[in-house]
């Protein structure tokens, strides 16, 4: 039986940026941003997410990531009773929470900090931080130096091999459970914590909570010497997310198709995404906004836990410069988000509820179908039945002949995308739902009689009336009835240009 986790699509938030708060921490009466955010949870839902990623969360000075107080929410945000409510409210929807845990360093107006800058060599905090040395001051003034992350002084590390820090923090996650009912942690800065500390968390955590869920930034290096029965259940797949934009960008499909075998020795239960709170937006990474779509179409059904960071099902761009990252954070109430609702989030929608229903997504066998630079068909294995995502990163459409792994005649099209007729972010949607232009096909059956497509981009029999439920939104969308013939062990059929297709075989 898979755990929530493995079966989980994960809803991303950055709540300081989300909610329009302030860059500085003033120190006044808490605000009430909470509303904001509680306001995206039927949203969630709708999605098909059933887990939600929220961070950084705690008492900070500025981006959140200099933590002044780990029991106590950003009073940015609002107070810890605000907290309870937003978890017990996800809860009810059936959605998972799991903060951000900023246990490599804090802020400088942390306690323990304040204690040695006052106290100097008398305060019984200097072992709770790495390197500090009373013979230099730090280049903030202080008058003894520390090590700082990545030389950032505003960032002094923790000692996490000190005794009294680990047991600070493990009853730091104590009350983070007991008092919110939180279900697991995002570890910052996991590729530079100590083994040891995070070998000690699973051990601890797994005494607190049952199936509570550890997943540890990493972005470079073997993920096996993070990811294990004793250490983290998971880490953030940064080799596929560059994969991912590269390889279509380049369109070189190999890329993909090698970090996913490479990364299957480690499991299929690696945190994937296209963007995140520190990562341009891949809304403004993809060379062409054509490959938009296929990103989604591969998150959602490669191996891994899908995420999707908030503003990305609207197709939200945003770009960091050298001094910011403002941008891959923005203020985005759920009503501005929704004004620019478009095809892409009617697919995000459908892949999110095909990737919940299926559980050959919940840590299925993955197989290499077939392979050219510009297309790409791979299946997921479940109980007597297979699901085969077929894409064409190609401007022009390409006929392929996919053999299916399991003895099926029948493939059952789940989804499937073309680009024309799209109607891109922002754009006004019809009250029909079906906007602009008659779409073309996007897949049709090789050697065989081409069917009625007119005006919804859907083969079938007869195209539905303006306005006819299609059951996948705006009419980009293959409705789950239609159905494509196996021939010999092998699909053979042609897809138009940029486009993808997930569909469904199950034994005879």
């Amino acid at each position: 039986m898979s755990t929530w986790y493995e079966q989980a699509t994960f809803y991303h938030m950055y709540p300081l940026g989300m909610t329009g708060a302030p860059m500085e921490n003033p120190q006044g009466p808490a605000d009430r941003r909470f509303g904001e955010l509680e306001a995206y949870i039927p949203h969630m839902e709708k999605l098909g997410c059933t887990a939600l990623y929220i961070g950084p969360l705690f008492e900070s000075t500025s981006h959140g990531y200099d933590t002044r107080d780990y029991r106590m929410v950003d009073r940015r945000l609002g107070d810890n009773d605000d907290f309870v409510r937003f978890v017990d409210d996800c809860h009810r929807a059936g959605i998972r929470v799991v903060v951000d845990g900023v246990f490599n360093h804090t802020g400088r107006e942390f306690f323990a900090f304040r204690d040695i800058q006052e106290h100097r060599e008398g305060s019984r905090y200097c072992g709770w931080y790495r390197g500090i040395n009373f013979g230099w001051q730090s280049p903030l003034g202080d008058s003894f130096g520390y090590d700082a992350w990545q030389g950032h002084y505003e960032l002094p590390c923790l000692n996490l091999q000190n005794p009294e820090v680990k047991e600070y923090l493990f009853d730091v996650i104590r009350f983070w459970i007991d008092t919110f009912g939180i279900d697991g942690i995002r570890l910052d800065c996991a590729n530079v914590l100590d083994f040891q500390f995070m070998k000690e968390m699973r051990a601890r955590t797994e005494e607190m909570k049952a199936d509570f869920w550890l997943m540890g930034e990493v972005i470079h290096g073997d993920y096996t010497r993070w990811v294990g029965p004793e250490m983290l259940h998971s880490v953030t797949n940064y080799e596929l997310h560059k994969s991912l934009y590269s390889g279509l960008n380049d369109h070189n499909f190999f890329e993909i198709a090698h970090n996913v075998r490479r990364l299957e020795k480690i499991g299929r239960q690696l945190y994937t995404f296209l963007d995140n709170h520190d990562e341009n937006r891949i809304a403004s990474k993809l060379k062409k906004k054509e490959h938009l779509p296929l990103a989604h179409m591969l998150l959602y059904t490669l191996p891994g836990i899908p995420s999707v960071y908030y503003g990305g099902e609207w197709g939200v761009e945003g770009m960091r410069t050298p001094y910011s990252d403002t941008e891959l954070r923005p203020h985005l109430p759920l009503e501005k988000g929704e004004a620019m609702h478009c095809d892409l989030t009617e697919l995000v929608i459908c892949l999110g509820h095909i990737h919940g229903s299926n559980e050959a997504f919940a840590g299925g066998r993955y197989q290499e179908l077939m392979l050219t630079n510009r297309q790409y068909a791979f299946a997921r294995h479940g109980d007597r039945s297979v699901m085969i995502t077929v894409c064409n990163s190609d401007d022009n459409p390409a006929s392929c002949s996919v053999p299916v792994p399991v003895n099926g005649t029948e493939a059952q099209v789940l989804v499937a995308w073309t680009p024309e007729g799209m109607t891109g972010p922002g754009k006004e949607v019809p009250e029909d739902g079906i906007p602009g232009e008659a779409a073309p096909g996007i897949v049709r059956e090789t050697n065989c009689t081409e069917r009625d497509t007119a005006g919804t981009g859907i083969p079938g029999d007869a195209a539905p009336r303006a306005g006819q439920e299609t059951g996948r939104g705006n009419g980009k969308h293959i409705p789950a009835a239609e159905v494509l013939s196996v021939e010999n062990g092998r699909l053979n059929l042609t897809l138009e240009g940029n486009s993808g297709i997930v569909l469904k075989i199950a034994e005879d």
